[in-house]
């Protein structure tokens, strides 16, 4: 039996979270299209489907993957996500080495006094944060992992108004970053430990939701001075094989950026 590729394990994942239309024009009760419901949706034989899905063929032309797309309903982030997989030869796992943030960014972020801002590299490890940062979220020192943190830190979902919202968001963007990428042993490592032992985060990882969340709005509840609402930009950092930026600012004139600016007074 051929070993399961991220490509099926995929096109499996997606399929099951579909609840087709029946002839009479009501919701399937049950969740989940078979393989042949793809294959037809797809135009494609059901037998060549299910070589996809079992890794017995990775390198569907880009009009199947479009077709597959069509079929499960894909967003743009969830095709292009497919498109990766679909491209991308089985490849040996990346190395351990710390990832090496640029030095003029680690500047900047020491920089940046009136905002917090971090940086985190592709596997989600912390590699610089400002002490307004560091105030502001205590359990993200630099070398934390923003996924080991989100899930194992009881503090961190007392933070956040809407936790399960957040967490969501923060692994559909790490698995559209990595695409087929197997990731670091770290990483398998930690995300079979989460799969094991939280109920939520494996009900999440294993839905195979991808999208990118660039920017935003976060309501916390930060322990010294109580609630904020801050707006965040998650950027790009041209040149890093995926690391990003993530600053957070409140509205000017806001109650939230007098509360920031006690917290800077406070901490700093």
């Amino acid at each position: 039996m051929p070993e399961p590729t991220p490509l099926g394990d995929f096109l499996r994942a997606r399929r099951a979270v579909l609840r087709p239309v029946e002839r009479d024009g009501k919701l399937r009760r049950v969740r989940g299209l078979r393989r042949e419901e793809v294959a037809k949706l797809a135009s494609i034989s059901p037998d060549y489907y299910v070589r996809l899905e079992q890794g017995r063929n990775d390198s569907p032309s880009p009009q199947v993957v479009d077709a597959l797309a069509r079929a499960l309903q894909l967003d743009e982030d969830g095709a292009s996500y497919l498109r990766k997989l679909a491209d991308q030869p089985r490849t040996t796992p990346a190395s351990d080495d710390r990832e090496q943030l640029p030095e003029g960014i680690g500047l900047l972020i020491q920089g940046l006094q009136e905002v917090p801002a971090f940086a985190h590299g592709k596997y989600l490890d912390v590699l610089a944060a400002n002490p307004l940062a560091r105030a502001l979220f205590p359990s993200q020192p630099e070398g934390a992992n923003l996924l080991r943190v989100a899930f194992t830190d009881p503090t961190v979902r007392a933070l956040y108004d809407q936790w399960s919202t957040v967490v969501a968001e923060v692994v559909a963007n790490a698995r559209l970053v990595l695409g087929a990428d197997a990731g670091s042993e770290q990483l398998k490592d930690l995300v079979e430990e989460l799969r094991t032992t939280d109920d939520d985060f494996r009900a999440i990882w294993d839905r195979q939701d991808v999208r990118e969340t660039a920017a935003g709005v976060r309501t916390l509840h930060h322990p010294a001075v109580g609630d904020l609402e801050l707006m965040y930009e998650r950027l790009h950092i041209t040149g890093t094989d995926a690391q990003f930026l993530v600053i957070h600012h409140a509205r000017s004139g806001s109650e939230s950026e007098s509360k920031l600016a006690k917290l800077r007074a406070t901490f700093l």
